[in-house]
């Protein structure tokens, strides 16, 4: 499962939402702040990647928030 399928996952889970596509946005799913902080957290449990609260407001879509998993990563191993 690639990482954009597994945020949209995720996404899926704390949205109750049937199914997440990768350019969904998250606040028109019905993303709020406190799902916002979850999620949050989750990503930094699962991948060992802190996101900033700002940096994934901006995101707003699992594809983005991917990418900005993918950097981190990248700039962890750099």
């Amino acid at each position: 499962m690639s990482l954009v399928h597994e945020i949209s996952a995720l996404w899926n889970e704390y949205l109750n939402c049937d199914a997440v596509g990768a350019d969904d946005n998250f606040f028109e799913l019905g993303g709020n702040s406190l799902i916002g902080i979850k999620i949050i957290d989750r990503v930094a449990q699962d991948y060992d990647v802190e996101l900033s609260v700002r940096a994934f407001y901006l995101a707003q879509t699992p594809a983005q928030v991917a990418e900005l998993i993918e950097q981190g990563r990248t700039r962890a191993r750099g």
